[in-house]
């Protein structure tokens, strides 16, 4: 089975790579990916207005999932559950120590949920509470490639044009 993936940034990228992150992310280091256009489109914005330069753009990817996900090591999260929390969290603090994943695939905690997480993360919030605020909110899935192997089920077809 297939997928249609979007990458937003300032360039296209016809040829993914792993680059080291300069900031924390919720899956970790790798090539964050979205199956909304409208959620690349938005971080193609973002990144635009925080770099200051290029222009916003969203590569689209043509993804070989049936393949990837029984030739990777992965780690799919179906719900923003205790075990997707504490994985996020870990990794936005970067105090993750587990196990590596070449694909991981599960709910984005995009910028509609950012008050909630950080409520959790000062403490004024359970773990239990802040589960059920995630649940009612329309998240998105993310597929993050942390391999060499993992990208080359990535096939780039086309930048997005509207």
């Amino acid at each position: 089975m297939s997928l249609i993936l979007y990458h937003g940034s300032t360039m296209i990228i016809n040829n993914p790579q792993l680059v080291p992150q300069n900031r924390a992310l919720d899956f970790g280091m790798g090539f964050y990916t979205t199956e909304n256009k409208k959620q690349a489109v938005s971080f193609a914005e973002k990144v635009y207005r925080r770099r200051k330069e290029g222009t916003p753009i969203v590569s689209v990817y043509e993804f070989d999932q049936s393949a990837a996900f029984s030739a990777c090591n992965l780690l799919h999260f179906h719900t923003p559950d205790e075990a997707w929390l504490d994985f996020v969290s870990a990794h936005r603090n970067r105090t993750y120590k587990g196990k590596k994943y070449e694909l991981i695939y599960g709910p984005v905690a995009n910028d509609d949920i950012f008050l909630v997480f950080q409520l959790y993360e000062g403490g004024d919030l359970s773990k239990e509470e802040t589960i059920k605020r995630l649940k009612v909110k329309k998240l998105y899935n993310q597929v993050v490639f942390s391999s060499e192997r993992a990208l080359s089920y990535l096939k780039f077809i086309r930048i997005l044009e509207e």
